[in-house]
């Protein structure tokens, strides 16, 4: 197939790393004519031991990773040459000898990096060696459904380094990124694999690389099987607390199948996966954590299958199992049906998920009193607040620090500020990583995490402060850049569904709602929109964004102060359900 597609003169055909894998499964399929005595394509399992011998593999193991990597590396090659092909399709009806000056177009993307042809790249200033180029660039990949350049890949392979322990804070966000993208991750993640990046940035990765799976359940290898299970797990993103550690024990959950692990692969991957979250720079609580799910992610699947549901025994152990947890319960229970459904459809069928489900949710019931998920001590610049107070002018300061600029911004509160401020700085393409917004005696101080790197990076501080002037007198012009993204988001955007719920009995003097959904530049000033067009003012606000997913809780009041009656909640969770779902029509 290469060989045709060079021959229609409309792609070349890859001159290096083909012809070595190319070789090996001609080889392979010699000795399997041989061992089968008839001519066979198909190494099944009953062949495998005697081909094995005859090439000289000491282990039947590493015979199948060969013939995986093999086939990778042609796969790869064939699809990205056929691509290549089908991109200069169009241009080339009428065959023409005039030689034409033509330069590339390409638009520039976060990052220095660039995208050309579908194709992510590296700009002109960027280097392969820095230590978050790379994961970078294979996020912007995922995240737009595009591939990476075969040049970058390579060049990646080449110069892309090691990375030191702990990982910077952009190479961790950029891996995060990667992961959440969903099925789109699957083939950026194979041209790094393939370009050496994975195992030189991971290398844990290398003892589950091309492994091959000795269960008929599963359809991948032990290393594509995780991947696909961090594929899965987009649908849940938005259902947990926590979802970049959903995606990391993803990730990580079978990093245990290795030799001599046998039937214990959970309990033997758990302290692997550990030391391989702390390396990127997890904290001692989150990789323990990330260490618990790995070593008990088999134990709900198994529970639900293979025990009464009624004995209290069954629950209690599931119970100690996520160590009396509901938020563990729940990423236990996405990671479950990820794995299942990364394994094949005999894995998830509706028996087992109708079983899985059913002790999931009566093992909730035990843990949910037990439960206190808002946690609203925060630090409030005092005195920034008592200068508005004085004055009545908006005060806005802005300091580098670790992983983004911090903005903070008082002004005198009124309804509609929290949604006005995120609109002005989403207009001025401003992202927003977390949030936090107190009130102090009649002042609303909001700190803001934003993702640039630099305060020269944000607009002039003098000027946001007359914009927000302009704002508090009733010009909302400047907001109509965010307008017209919103309107472009809800037409043209990725359909989604939110999760929004009331948090209860988190305040006596609130309503207390949580939206989880995915991040999108103006999510936070639609959330506070919909609020102040009910009249809700925000009291308290705390929202992050984690894995490209936002996770904000939001502190209720009547204009008065008066907390929301229980008809008002109805109204709150339906408007901001509303504003946070893209429902494009097909």
């Amino acid at each position: 197939m290469l060989r045709a597609l060079a021959a229609t003169w409309l792609t070349d055909r890859p001159h290096e790393g083909v012809r070595e894998p190319y070789e090996r499964l001609l080889d392979v399929r010699d000795a399997l004519h041989l061992s089968a005595g008839r001519g066979v394509d198909r190494l099944l399992a009953p062949e495998v031991d005697e081909v094995a011998t005859r090439l000289g593999y000491a282990d039947p193991d590493d015979l199948r990773k060969a013939v995986s990597l093999a086939a990778r590396r042609i796969g790869h090659a064939v699809d990205m040459t056929a691509r290549a092909a089908r991109s200069v399709l169009p241009e080339r009806r009428v065959l023409s000898f005039v030689k034409r000056e033509r330069r590339p177009q390409y638009t520039e993307a976060p990052h220095g990096l660039i995208v050309h042809a579908g194709e992510v790249g590296l700009g002109r200033h960027t280097r392969p060696s820095d230590p978050e180029t790379g994961l970078r660039a294979g996020a912007l990949a995922a995240q737009r459904g595009l591939v990476l350049s075969p040049v970058t890949a390579d060049n990646l392979g080449l110069h892309a380094p090691a990375l030191p322990t702990p990982w910077p804070d952009g190479a961790r966000e950029g891996l995060l990124d990667l992961l959440s993208s969903g099925p789109q991750l699957v083939p950026v993640w194979e041209a790094l694999d393939l370009a050496g990046c994975i195992t030189r940035w991971i290398p844990e990765w290398e003892l589950i690389r091309a492994r091959p799976q000795h269960n008929p359940l599963h359809r991948h290898t032990v290393d594509r099987h995780s991947v696909q299970t961090v594929a899965e797990a987009q649908r849940h993103l938005t259902q947990v607390e926590r979802p970049d550690l959903l995606l990391l024990a993803c990730l990580f959950h079978d990093i245990g199948k290795i030799p001599g692990a046998g039937a214990d692969h959970a309990a033997v991957g758990a302290p692997i996966a550990r030391r391989a979250v702390v390396a990127m720079g997890l904290d001692e609580e989150d990789a323990d954590l990330v260490e618990l799910l790995v070593r008990e992610h088999l134990t709900l699947a198994e529970l639900a299958t293979k025990r009464d549901h009624g004995d209290p025994a069954t629950q209690n152990a599931l119970v100690a199992a996520v160590g009396g947890r509901l938020e563990v319960l729940n990423l236990l229970r996405h990671l479950t049906e990820s794995d299942a459904r990364a394994a094949g459809p005999a894995a998830w069928s509706p028996w087992r998920a109708q079983l899985i489900n059913s002790l999931a949710e009566h093992t909730e019931e035990l843990l949910t009193d037990e439960t206190d998920r808002v946690d609203v001590s925060q630090l409030v610049d005092l005195g920034l607040a008592r200068s508005v107070a004085l004055d009545g002018r908006p005060r806005v300061t802005a300091e580098s620090k670790p992983g983004g600029v911090q903005l903070v911004i008082a002004a005198r509160d009124r309804l509609g500020l929290f949604s006005q401020t995120a609109g002005l700085l989403a207009s001025h393409g401003v992202q927003v990583r977390s949030a936090v917004l107190h009130t102090v005696d009649g002042v609303a101080v909001n700190t803001w995490r934003v993702d640039k790197e630099r305060v020269a990076d944000l607009p002039d501080v003098a000027f946001l402060i007359k914009q927000l002037e302009r704002l508090e007198g009733g010009d909302g012009s400047v907001l109509e850049p965010i307008r017209r993204r919103e309107a472009r988001a809800q037409s043209s955007g990725q359909p989604t569904t939110p999760y929004v719920g009331l948090v209860h009995h988190a305040s006596e003097t609130a309503g207390v709602v949580e939206v989880r959904a995915a991040d999108r530049a103006g999510l936070l000033y639609a959330l506070g929109h919909s609020l102040s067009a009910l009249g809700l003012s925000i009291r308290s606000a705390h929202a992050s964004t984690l894995a490209g997913q936002a996770i904000d809780t939001f502190y209720l009041t009547e204009s008065d102060g008066a907390r929301p009656s229980p008809e008002r909640d109805t109204e709150a969770l339906q408007a901001l359900t509303a504003a946070a779902t893209i429902s494009r029509e097909p």
